[in-house]
């Protein structure tokens, strides 16, 4: 099948994956962590072939001239190699989602009623830069009895290829159809469009990438799509605080990595302690050039320090990814929490707080995928959440929300056991 007649190749793939979900639905685990733990193996006896592939990549993106962040997000280091292969164990070694039977009671009738957890069938992945994501989609994939299509950006093709080789050739090591994960091989942007209007072969569109990939997706998209189309963080500290703590997990938040998309973007502290909290904040913000945008009470509080600026009213919508942050001063509780459920993109928010009752409303009253209590936004991850991985973070409310591991790649469905029992 050749790539130039685009919706006939891809309709291919498409009917080449819903046919190998059915044998990925019925895969027993032992045939599943085999895979997994070939592929592992396969990942770390690859190490300079995935070094060749990948170089041709780098090369080629520098002299497209490709901004060095992205170029650096396109690595395949040995590190990336044996971070993925252990994911790839790691994920073996976790229970297996499919077939659990949940909450099952006995009725009056005789009858017993549950729930089966069992795979969503295909899912399309589109994702940019790292070539890691590959691996992990595919691993995934496998654990969860799916099939997937995958569709890389073009400048990791090269590295994307390579890796697929190996996801299929573990598939064929464990008695699996090597279909079970596809690789779009065409860097034809029009790829994208065939894939996620597919609903005869596609359940579910996952993109993993910039807003306006995410925005495209979902407009156009003719399947569900698992989205998140931006991580505007808020860190809020309350009336009563440890001090020394709330100093210690906002400056993590905000600058143990500024790109992802769970550091924190805004600060909100209460008046209570704005006085004290602020100019220790942001002390440590302007010791390491983080810029700060702030509304006129805290640019007062903050003073001449290398880096406040007044806040616009954009500032309190947007998503960074950079080394400034916005600061607000609030007078109360529900001021903060309008600010955010108003401001935030519902993904991870934090309060910082030694009042009980603050942190049971500020659980209950924000609308975000993630809330938390004492503890930095960037917790906000799968691998840290104890799901093995991620195949990305939702910030929807139907199906999957927050990080998606095993169980968001599955859905429910009833069953029910009886021994003969007819309706009266």
């Amino acid at each position: 099948m050749t790539h130039s007649d685009l919706p006939a190749y891809m309709a291919h793939l498409g009917a080449a994956a819903r046919a190998a979900s059915s044998a990925m639905a019925a895969a027993p685990t032992a045939a599943k962590n085999a895979a997994l733990n070939s592929l592992a193996q396969r990942l770390r006896q690859a190490g300079d072939a995935l070094q060749s592939a990948n170089a041709a990549d780098l090369a080629a993106a520098r002299a497209a001239g490709l901004a060095e962040p992205l170029v650096d997000r396109l690595k395949l280091t040995p590190a990336v190699i044996e971070t993925v292969a252990q994911g790839c164990e790691q994920i073996a070694a976790m229970p297996d989602p499919v077939g659990e039977i949940t909450g099952l009671k006995r009725r009056p009738s005789g009858i017993s009623v549950g729930q089966m957890r069992v795979p969503l069938g295909v899912f399309g992945m589109i994702y940019e830069s790292r070539p890691n994501v590959t691996i992990e989609a595919a691993s995934l994939a496998i654990k969860s009895g799916n099939a997937c299509i995958l569709r890389g950006g073009s400048e990791a093709l090269n590295s994307n290829l390579a890796l697929w080789h190996l996801v299929q050739a573990a598939l064929s090591d464990a008695g699996l159809p090597p279909e079970a994960v596809q690789l779009v091989e065409t860097t034809d942007r029009a790829a994208v469009g065939q894939l996620i209007t597919m609903p005869a072969f596609v359940d579910v569109i996952i993109p993993r990438g910039g807003k306006g990939l995410i925005e495209r997706i979902s407009a156009e998209a003719q399947v569900p799509v698992i989205k998140h189309l931006d991580g505007n963080c808020h860190v809020y500290v309350d009336a009563e605080i440890d001090l020394e703590q709330a100093l210690k997990v906002t400056d993590n938040a905000k600058t143990q990595k500024y790109s992802p998309c769970n550091a924190a973007e805004s600060l909100l502290v209460h008046v209570a302690q704005a006085g004290v909290f602020l100019p220790r904040i942001g002390n440590l913000f302007a010791a390491k050039g983080v810029q700060m945008r702030c509304c006129p009470r805290a640019a007062a509080l903050l003073g001449a320090r290398a880096g406040v600026t007044r806040a616009s009213e954009a500032d309190w919508d947007t998503e960074y990814l950079a080394p400034i942050i916005s600061i607000k001063v609030v007078d109360d509780l529900d001021e903060a929490i309008a600010h955010i459920n108003l401001h935030g993109s519902h993904h991870t928010d934090a309060i910082l707080t030694t009042h009980h009752p603050s942190a049971m409303r500020f659980l209950r009253e924000v609308d975000s995928a993630s809330v938390m209590v004492n503890t930095s936004t960037r917790f906000a991850d799968g691998f840290e959440y104890g799901l093995g991985a991620e195949i990305g973070i939702s910030t929807d409310k139907f199906h999957a929300r927050g990080p998606v591991g095993l169980d968001g790649l599955t859905s429910l469905k009833w069953v029910v056991l009886g021994q003969g029992e007819v309706r009266a």
